[in-house]
């Protein structure tokens, strides 16, 4: 079976064995397994499709649509440096493109 969004069915996964009071979310992106340890906290998440481009101007515009609140959940962006979250960008001054929420 083909994975189309492998950060898209972690989320899935963390959140589905929140819901059945489970401890841990054996995730299998590839060949190795990965154990999540969860503690009781994990919300919502969701998934951006088209991922939309954001410049460093516009990310508090997206960090107040998205989540419920300023301080509550955090936005992946994908850069031209790495995967990062809303604050290291901003700490790095770039943009890019909005990949994921969760909180």
């Amino acid at each position: 079976m083909v994975q189309i969004s492998v950060l898209n069915d972690a989320l899935k996964n963390m959140y589905n064995a929140e819901k059945r009071s489970k401890r841990q979310a054996l995730l299998k992106p590839s060949a190795e397994k990965i154990v999540v340890e969860l503690n009781g906290r994990l919300n919502k998440r969701g998934v951006i499709s088209p991922h939309y481009d954001v410049a460093i101007g516009e990310l508090e515009a997206w960090t107040t649509r998205l989540p419920p609140s300023r301080q509550f959940g955090h936005i992946l962006l994908t850069t031209s440096a790495r995967i990062m979250d809303r604050d290291e960008a901003r700490r790095k001054n770039v943009g890019g493109k909005v990949l994921r929420f969760f909180y």
